[in-house]
Formats: C-alpha cells, structure tokens, sequence
C-alpha cells in the first residue's frame, strides 16, 4: 500500500490549505485505533479521519459515516479535554517519513493558553497517534502506549519526554535532484532513498527498460522522483486509484504507475478524496471477507449435516417401501405353520400367490406362530415409518433449501452491517449460537434497504438482500398487483416489480419481464450461468406457511421465462 512519505507529504500540505487555521468542534473514537475530528474551516465543516490501524494507517479527509461506541473511550475523552475548542496552527510532515504534526493551540482548564501538537506516525504494525505537551515536549498519552518491555529505546506512556522514531541513514526524497546518480534496483533505491514505496521505487526505474543509453541510466530514477515530487508543489498531481475487474482498489498514489496500467483507473480531485475511497474499500471488502468466512463455515457445516440427514432418510424410505416382503413372509408362515420343526433357521414354503418356492429366514428361539407375528409388526412397522419419513425428508428439503439461499446471501453480501443482519436471522432461527452481548439493550433492527433499479420505461424493480428483507419486501411492502420473481428450484433474492395502480401483469410487455427477470438471475446462485429460469406471479398468489423459516413462500398461477443474469444499462442504475 502506498501510503508512503511523498503521500504523507502531499496529504500535510493539502490539509494546511484545508483546515489551517480551523477549530476543532469535536473528537469521536469510531474504532480501538481510529479518531474522527470534526473542524469548522473559514470554507465549511470538514471531518479528519486519522488511523493507526497496520493495514490501514491513514489521515485524510472524510465524507464516510462511523458508528461511534456509546461510551467514549479513555483516549477520546482525553483528546475531548486537550483539544476541543482549540484552532489548528499548522500541518507538517516530520522530515521525509511517514509522520504527520498537527499543532493545536488549545486552552487548559484554568483558562490559559498552551500549544499542543498531534503527531500521528503511520508505520505499519508500529503506527502510533501521540498528543504532546509543546512547552514541556511530554508525552500526554498515546492511543497505543508502548512499555519498556516492549521497546527499551522508545516508550509511549503519560509524562515520559517523546521521541520520535529512530531516524535511517538514509537521503530525503525531498533532497534528490535531477542529476543524483541512484542504482537501477528497486530495493536500491528503496535502501538509500527515504519516504518512497516499492510501487514509487519500481516506477522511478519503468523509464531505465526504455532507455538504450547507459550514460544517462543512473540519473533517470533521480529525473522521475523529482518530477513527482515538482507536481506536489506546483499542484499538477493527479491523485488516482487502480482498481482491479472485481472492483477492488490495487493501488494509489498522485502519479502514473505503469505497472498498473492494465487496470482500471480512477481520478480524485482532491488527495483524501483518493486515500478514503482507497482505504474505504479495501478495508470493507477486507472487514466482509473476514467477518463472512466464519459465519458461511458455519451455515456450510449446518447444510452438510441436512444433506447427509437426505441420505439417510432416503435409504430408510427406501427400505420402508420394500416391507411387502414382511406381510408376505407373515401370512405364507401363518399358512405354513406345519412345516417349521422346532430350532429351524430357515422353512422353504410354496407362494400361493405365483406357485414357485420361497425360503423364509427364522428365529430359532421363538416359534413358527411367534416369527409370523414378528414378520407382520415389522411390516406394520415399516408402513408407519413411510408416512414418518416422508414428513422428516419434506422437513428437511426445505431446511436445506433455506441453508442454500443464506449461502447465496452471504456470498452476495457486501456490507458488513448485512452480514450482521444476516447472523441475526440464524440466530433466530437456531443455527447460530446467541452472541453474549455487553450491554443489555437490544440492538434496534436493521431498516429494509433492498437494492433498487429502474427498467427501461420507468418501472421500479426492489431486489432483497436476505431471507428477512425478502419476507418484508414480499409480504409487507408489496402490493397484491405487484409482480414477483424467484428462480426457479434456485437459491437467490425475491424480486419486486412495482406496478402503478391499475396495472397488472398482463399489461407488463414482454421485453421488461425479460430484463426484470434478469435481475432476478442476476441476484441468485446462477448468477454467472446463462439461460437461467425464472418464475414470476402477481405477489397475490405468493403465501407464507405458518412456521416457515425467513424467506420461505409458496405460490401458484406462475410462469417461467429463461433469461441471462444481468442488470439494467445506464438508465436503470443501482440506487
């Protein structure tokens, strides 16, 4: 990731032109290693979003929303005290490396005014943010306090003198000139230049493959960084993001990588607007994969037991039909009695149903009368279970096409507050153990959002994100003249196309019942497949069984179409 000291030193001089001078209105702790910073600028209210996060240590600017604990944590109320109501003075990048000073003149309790500076050290694991006393240079505290076990040259705790980071022997990017004779290797460069990243390192050396003249090889790395680093102060950087075919961001930085240049990229006008897209997506996409993984390993591990539970009921239904053989032996013994000595294993009889011969298997310790009765419960037996299970295999069908479509939601499942939602509705319906919850009050439901599009004349097409919002969409939010639309014998979303009054299927041409069934393709199991099929029925005729599990209908009167999995073209774009 390149967050790296020339970012670092682009981002400080766009954020002096952005909140210096600006009052800090208020400091929220949204996460363990994360502060937002709400600041009144002379050009509107703006929120800084610092990290200290390994995998995304970051200041920039933000438009995101963070959902804040109820109570404030011991750094936040600290920062509370130091800092709210103070103005910022300045932003600053401590030399080339990846630490940003914010200096913050603020008042203290007894009224007098004391500077305060902010540094915020972004180095991976090590990242750090530091609140310091100017006037003394101690440590007020820090969001990460380091101990002398942990490190005998540098500790982090309230009222020890600060200290920066041991300092590399290494040359400033901001030193290099044009004429700086630099290696042709990448961890060269990387081992001898300060504040530059491999993606910065590799392209200062994408020019040296081109060039055939070895006298001017050794200044073209030196030729690239400065040219860089002249379109951060003349404000030419394009700050930009590479993002990969599945919408994932690769890369950024505020120039050209031409090692990206197959993938797409995206253009920001502003550098927070690149690194909080950047961090923003790629945290999230990371943060869903995690928190999926252990929750789609479960509701696997629960469709596994439901399908072997098939099989079994299967080879046991199977075994119940054949019990006519028991009824059989029965009676040919009860007819047969004369034959059987006692101590026989086994008695050969003549079937008076076709004429042949047919050997009965005994037990030689009951007699020939008791072995009749017993071949005669067994048949009883077996005709009982038919009926039994055939109920336990319908029950267990539709556990197992539930289990599916939850997979299909999960997998599809883009958000983590959908994740969440998704893990409520398992543990209602028992497949999830309770989480143990801090705080005794219930977390409020998730409001409905079901994704929206729009067809080519104008309609509204509402797709569920899981079993809940399917029921709410389908049962609550419908109308009886609304159509509906589910793959068919296919795991995936319930799907709403709302009609204006008056309007019914019939009225539906067929081109818009093609492109909202495609959406319907689109948002199921087969949505990479082709000529998927897809029923559809006015909602009136979609019903819930008493006790059916989330997402769960029954209907009539339908009928199909086969479709490609897609959704609308410009005209009818997400909402």
């Amino acid at each position: 990731m390149a967050y790296d000291g020339i970012i670092t030193y682009a981002e400080a001089k766009e954020l002096k032109e952005r909140i210096v001078p600006g009052k800090i209105e208020k400091v929220y702790q949204p996460g363990p290693e994360d502060l937002l910073v709400h600041i009144h600028t002379q050009r509107g209210n703006v929120r800084l979003f610092i990290s200290c996060n390994s995998q995304s240590a970051r200041v920039c600017l933000t438009e995101g929303s963070y959902t804040n604990p109820d109570q404030p944590p011991t750094f936040c109320m600290l920062l509370r005290k130091h800092l709210q109501g103070g103005r910022i003075t300045d932003v600053r990048q401590k030399d080339a490396e990846r630490i940003m000073e914010i200096d913050i003149e603020a008042q203290n309790e007894l009224g007098f005014s004391v500077c305060r500076r902010l540094i915020v050290e972004i180095m991976s694991k090590h990242s750090n943010i530091a609140l310091i006393d100017l006037e003394t240079g101690k440590l007020i505290d820090a969001i990460k306090r380091i101990s002398i076990d942990v490190n005998r040259y540098r500790q982090l705790l309230p009222g020890v003198i600060y200290k920066y980071p041991p300092a590399q022997d290494k040359l400033p990017f901001k030193e290099v000139t044009a004429e700086t004779m630099l290696p042709h290797d990448d961890r060269a460069l990387m081992a001898q230049i300060a504040g530059i990243s491999p993606a910065i390192s590799r392209e200062m050396l994408s020019r040296c493959y081109t060039s055939h003249d070895a006298s001017v090889l050794s200044v073209v790395p030196a030729k690239r960084l400065t040219e860089i680093i002249a379109s951060v102060e003349d404000g030419s950087a394009r700050p930009r993001v590479y993002v990969d075919d599945e919408g994932t961001p690769r890369e950024f930085h505020i120039t050209e990588l031409t090692e990206y240049e197959g993938l797409e990229c995206r253009f920001f006008d502003t550098l927070s607007e690149c690194v909080d897209f950047y961090y923003t997506n790629r945290v999230a996409s990371n943060l869903v994969r995690q928190k999926s993984q252990p929750l789609l390993k479960s509701v696997q591990a629960s469709l596994s037991k439901a399908l072997l539970k098939k099989k079994k009921l299967s080879e046991d239904l199977l075994s119940a039909e054949n019990s006519d053989k028991y009824r059989l032996y029965g009676e040919l013994l009860t007819a047969s009695l004369h034959l059987v000595k006692p101590g026989d294993r086994k008695v050969t009889v003549t079937n008076y149903y076709d004429g042949s011969e047919l050997t009965i298997p005994l037990d030689e310790k009951i007699s020939a009368a008791a072995n009749a009765q017993k071949y005669f419960k067994k048949y009883s037996k077996a005709r009982t279970a038919i009926h039994e299970k055939q109920a336990q295999l319908e029950d267990n069908e539709k556990d197992i096409e539930y289990l599916e479509s939850v997979i299909q939601n999960i997998e599809s499942a883009d958000s983590v507050p959908l994740l969440d939602s998704i893990r409520d509705e398992l543990e209602q319906t028992g497949y999830v153990r309770r989480r143990q919850k801090a705080s005794q009050r219930k977390r409020k439901p998730a409001k409905p959002e079901p994704l929206r599009y729009t067809l080519s004349d104008g309609t509204s097409v509402l797709v569920g994100r899981n079993n809940i919002e399917n029921d709410w969409l389908t049962m609550k939010f419908a109308s009886k003249t609304d159509v509906w639309m589910h793959t068919k014998d296919i795991p995936g979303s319930h799907v709403i196309v709302r009609l204006e009054d008056g309007r019914s299927v019939n009225d539906l041409p067929a081109e818009l019942i093609y492109e909202a069934a495609s959406i319907a393709a689109y948002h199921s199991k087969a949505g990479s497949g082709d000529n998927v099929p897809v029923d559809y029925v006015p909602v009136r005729y979609v019903k819930k069984p008493n006790g059916a599990k989330p997402g769960m209908v029954i209907f009539t009167h339908n009928q199909t179409v086969y479709v490609r999995p897609a959704i609308p073209a410009p005209h009818g774009s997400q909402a």
